[in-house]
């Protein structure tokens, strides 16, 4: 999952034609290293997506304007439109991940 590392990077990659998912964390998250313990296994059931993951505390503009309020959280865009938002209340379990990305 290859880090976000500017802002204007950010900008570039939901842009994209192909359906972006972008893991929001911070270093300090316990429920963030719970979702890293399994996310590896649950990326190739979903080839079609290009993941991405950024520290929200580096970039609190961007996840204030995504409305992310809770971390960790997963959210998918597309030609720059936000498609989904899995929030940190339902990112506790590979079956609660995999559900929400199963409809995209």
């Amino acid at each position: 999952m290859q880090e976000i590392t500017t802002a204007e990077q950010y900008e570039k990659i939901i842009q994209s034609d192909n359906k972006i998912a972008i893991k929001f964390y911070t270093t300090w998250c316990p429920d963030c290293k719970r979702l890293d313990m399994f996310i590896g296994d649950i990326l190739p059931k979903f080839p079609h997506l290009t993941w991405y993951q950024m520290d929200r505390d580096k970039f609190p503009e961007i996840a204030e304007k995504q409305k992310v309020l809770g971390i960790p959280s997963i959210l998918i865009f597309s030609k720059g439109e936000k498609l989904g938002h899995l929030h940190s209340a339902n990112a506790k379990t590979p079956e609660e991940v995999e559900a929400f990305l199963q409809k995209f």
